[in-house]
């Protein structure tokens, strides 16, 4: 990539800035959807109260869920701030079988930035906006679908945090290891101290002297 870091890039700043429109948009549609939906619950018949209860619970759900939006959308934009993006063809990918990954985490492996020889492997901890990313990765994947994943977009450092994305750069998602935005610190995971004062400097928490 051209840049220095991947906030360099014209189209990574339209893509946050589409992001946190989005962010935006449902703080104000879900709440409007959720009151509204419980306004007509309230002054329906009792015939009709089926019809509105699971829409009215999913819109109050969404709500509760809006302000998680604005957290990763910054956090987003600070690892794209100090990190360039990296293209990985085809980067390893699967659905549970390696440490630290439930039966139904999918996971990638990209590159250790210290040992080229080895990978370190991120699972998609968060739900929020992972639907387009865990029905295309791992086994059993359509070839369709697996090849609008053939080739991802990475910025950060595998072993703490970083953001993934198709070419575009589109479908921008935080990717992040256990403990790295968890309210406890990580282990420096045998990353040198450049590399860990870049983490900290991209928001990350990591144990030990500043």
């Amino acid at each position: 990539m051209p840049y220095t870091t991947a906030w360099d890039d014209p189209a990574t700043r339209r893509a946050w800035t589409k992001l946190i429109a989005c962010a935006i948009l449902g703080q104000i549609l879900w709440p409007a959807a959720w009151v509204g939906m419980l306004a007509w619950y309230v002054s329906s018949p009792t015939w009709t109260l089926w019809l509105f209860f699971a829409p009215m619970l999913y819109a109050f759900y969404r709500t509760c869920l809006q302000p998680a939006y604005f957290v990763w959308a910054f956090r987003a934009r600070r690892l794209l701030r100090e990190y360039p993006w990296q293209v990985h063809k085809n980067p390893e990918s699967g659905i549970g079988k390696i440490r630290d990954a439930g039966p139904a985490d999918v996971w990638l492996k990209f590159p250790d930035p210290e040992r080229t020889t080895e990978t370190v492997a991120m699972v998609m901890r968060s739900h929020l906006r992972a639907m387009f990313w865990a029905r295309r990765l791992g086994p059993g994947v359509k070839p369709a679908k697996a090849a609008q994943v053939e080739e991802v977009w990475f910025a950060g450092d595998p072993r703490f945090a970083g953001v993934i994305a198709v070419p575009g750069p589109r479908r921008l998602y935080v990717i992040c290891q256990r403990l790295s935005y968890r309210g406890i610190p990580a282990g420096t995971q045998e990353a040198g101290p450049q590399a860990v004062e870049r983490a900290r400097r991209a928001g990350i928490r990591v144990e030990g002297p500043s």
